[in-house]
Formats: structure tokens, C-alpha cells, sequence
């Protein structure tokens, strides 16, 4: 998720889907079971190729996996950094906002069911006239998660070595050890079990407003699993909903806020609440992509698994689709729908809000199992459309017709 935040201008990238390419044969510790770590090699397999993914060999590699990453696309010397202070999860994104005080925060989800949406607040301050001195304020700061109270209020924990009982009592052995096990921190100090939170949207005309897709969570009020909460209230919460907070006092670094939720994801043809949506107009399921756009509005992209898109609980809901809406207003708008197989996402709009890039991924991929070669084009064949032509992954650049703004 890109940011021009510092002068110049870099990129935030994140480290997600990490854990599944590292494989241990042996019993697991506490900590490579909470991160997800491969107990079998018949999936990407690359620890038969590379010693590094297998933990077997090399326990410590995984540790070096689920960072945020700044790149300098300016400076062609320059080497992406991993950065620590901001935790060690699946990341989604990372949201980038500068505080009245000019400390930078950055908010983060962790994309897997009961995980936790996370903030940074940097300790120095972002500087416009000091490019080199920005570059560094990732690099010290407080990580924090989030508790939802059911009062609708909320607040901001602290993951720091030597406070809410995270000590060598609780297996933590310094603040570096605390980073790498920022899940177990936030086990430990009681963070709420959100359904799947990932991309994280800042408000640019409402000072500390901020809102976070919880994607799905079909395991949500199962038994042994967490139950429903008033921050997620729908067992088998199977289309996700999006939630928004506001900080305190509209200061991102506040240590409290209070939240409601935006819209629950699900169909506008039914009375029965686990599967009605809330919203007014385009329904909707898997919100994930979620952006402002330069005049305030909300844009939303969907990432139903092709396992269940057209099928299941999504049954005649149509492709992934990218819908728009003014927070506030309840209503949802459908801006476009994608090819078979395909998630949307990418959200990035020129300064004038006359372009808009976004990315069709994975088009073509099969329900169930994995893509038969001798029939590349048996689901989709875009975007060339050609019979020939097999199904792959681009970048759509959007302008309307007359050069107007997008969404007018």
C-alpha cells in the first residue's frame, strides 16, 4: 500500500501469506502453531528445493517473514527495509496518516480469522523539509492493538515489554522478542477477535475517522472458536461487514475511540438476519480492497474465494465487484464486476480523481483444485478474449469518456 507521506515520496509493502511456504515435520512449538506454520510439504513444496523454508533445518527463517517493508523507488541505491516496530503478523496494508502533532501513525490488519487490527504512533516526527530524517520514523515508535468494548467504545492496548504483564512470565524476553510474537502479545493483554480484518481506510476530510473491512469469518460463534461480540455480531459470518472508529478528540495517536459499524456484508433479498445486508443499493459480500478517493468517497473491492463466488451462500450475487458509497449515507453503488475467478483489488487514484488504477488477479481460477494446464481458458480468457489465450493477471487503467471525475 503506497504512501507520499515523506518528501519524495515510498512504498509500504507487506508480508501476508507467509506461513504456508514454510514446512516442519517435527512436533511445533507454541509459537510456529499460532503463526500457521506448514506441518506437511503438498503444497508449495519449496523447502524440497531450499533448506531456509524448511524449520526442520532452519527454525529461525520464519521469524524474518510477516514484516511491513518500505521501498525507495527514488533512490536506486537504496534497500527495502523490514520494519520491525510495526509487528510481526499477516499483513494486509499498511495506512499511513500524520498526527496534529506530526508524529506519523500507521494502522494495520492482520488478514486471518480472529486476528487483530493494530496501530503504530512513531516517536519522532514527520518533518516535510527533511527527507532523510523521515525515513527513519518507522524505526522507533509504540506498537498498539485494539479492544472493541461492547459499549461501543474502545481502546488502544499497548504491545510493550514490561507493561499489561508482558514479561518473562508471559514468555517474553525483551521487546525484539515481543515483535516477533506480536500475536502472543496480543493474545496476552486481551485484543478483541475481529472476522478477518484487512485493508484499513483513513477518512481525509473527518480528522480520526478511520475504517477496516472484516472480510469473513465462517467460523465466528463455532464451538471452541470465540463467539460473537458486539463488534462482530454475526456467527458464521460468512460476508464479512466493515467497521469504523473514530479516535478520541479526532487524534489518530489517542489511546481511545469510539466505533460503529458502516455496513454488514450480505444479500438484499432476505429477511433472515445472519444473512440479510444492512447497505441500500449494490449488495455485497468479502469486502477486502478499501480506499478514499481525493473527494471523500468511499470505495470498496470484494474478494469472494472462487471456491464459493456464484455458488453456496453467494449464489446468483455475481463476480467480485468494486462498489462505492458516502460513508453515511448508507447507500452502495456499483462501479464495476471482474471476470470469473477473479478478486479485485488495488485502489489508486490520480490527485485529480480523472484516472483510476485497479488490478484483476488471478482471473480464471478454477472452484475447486488446481488449473488444468491442457485447458488454460476452461473458466475465463481474459483479458485478450481470445479462445487461445490464457487467463492472466493485469493492471486496469479506468478514465471516463469525456475526461470527467471518476464516479460522476
Amino acid at each position: 500500500m503506497p504512501t507520499d507521506l515523506r518528501r519524495g515520496g515510498t512504498y509500504l509493502t507487506c508480508e501476508e501469506n507467509w506461513s504456508d511456504i514454510f514446512v516442519k515435520k517435527a512436533e511445533m512449538n507454541p509459537l510456529e502453531k499460532r503463526y500457521g506454520i506448514s506441518g506437511s510439504d503438498d503444497s508449495y513444496r519449496w523447502n524440497e528445493v531450499d533448506k531456509r523454508f524448511s524449520v526442520d533445518a532452519t527454525p529461525n527463517e520464519p521469524n524474518r517473514f510477516g514484516w511491513v517493508v518500505e521501498i525507495d523507488p527514488y533512490d536506486p541505491h537504496s534497500v527495502p527495509r523490514k520494519h520491525t516496530a510495526l509487528g510481526r503478523i499477516k499483513h494486509e496494508g499498511a495506512a499511513v496518516t500524520i498526527a496534529p502533532d506530526n508524529r506519523v501513525v500507521v494502522y494495520m490488519g492482520d488478514d486471518q480469522k480472529f486476528e487483530y487490527i493494530y496501530k503504530f504512533v512513531s516517536e519522532g516526527k514527520f518533518n516535510p523539509q527533511d527527507r532523510k530524517a523521515n525515513m527513519h520514523l518507522l524505526e522507533k515508535g509504540t506498537l498498539y492493538v485494539a479492544k472493541f468494548n461492547d459499549d461501543g467504545k474502545g481502546e488502544w492496548l499497548p504491545l510493550v515489554f514490561g507493561q499489561n504483564g508482558l514479561d518473562a512470565s508471559k514468555g517474553f524476553e525483551n521487546q525484539g522478542d515481543l515483535l516477533i510474537k506480536t500475536r502472543l502479545a496480543a493474545d496476552a493483554v486481551g485484543a478483541t477477535k475481529m472476522d478477518r480484518p484487512e485493508w484499513i481506510a483513513v477518512d481525509p476530510y473527518h480528522a480520526g475517522s478511520v475504517y477496516c473491512t472484516l472480510t469473513n469469518n465462517s467460523d465466528r460463534g463455532k464451538e471452541g472458536k470465540a463467539p460473537v461480540d458486539a463488534a462482530n455480531p454475526r456467527a458464521k459470518n460468512v460476508y464479512g461487514h466493515i467497521i469504523h472508529w473514530l479516535e478520541h478528540n479526532g487524534d489518530p495517536t489517542a489511546l481511545q475511540f469510539a466505533w460503529d459499524i458502516l455496513v454488514m456484508g450480505g444479500r438484499t433479498d432476505t429477511d433472515k438476519p445472519e444473512t440479510k445486508g444492512s447497505m441500500k443499493g449494490a449488495e455485497f459480500g468479502s469486502a477486502d480492497g478499501l480506499s478514499f478517493d481525493h473527494r471523500g468517497v468511499l470505495w470498496i473491492q470484494t474478494d469472494v474465494s472462487s471456491s464459493t463466488i456464484n455458488s453456496k451462500d453467494y449464489k446468483g450475487m455475481g463476480n467480485n465487484q468494486m462498489v462505492a458509497t458516502i460513508p453515511g449515507t448508507n447507500e452502495f453503488r456499483r462501479f464495476l464486476t471482474g471476470p470469473r475467478g477473479c478478486e479485485i483489488t488495488g485502489i489508486a487514484f490520480t490527485p485529480d480523481n480523472r484516472t483510476l488504477f485497479i488490478n484483476i488477479q488471478h482471473p480464471g481460477e478454477p472452484s475447486e483444485g488446481l488449473s488444468d494446464p491442457q485447458h488454460p481458458t476452461a473458466v475465463s480468457s481474459w483479458p485478450d478474449g481470445d479462445k487461445a489465450g490464457r487467463p492472466r493477471s493485469s493492471t486496469v487503467v479506468i478514465v471516463k469518456a469525456d475526461g470527467g471525475i471518476i464516479g460522476t
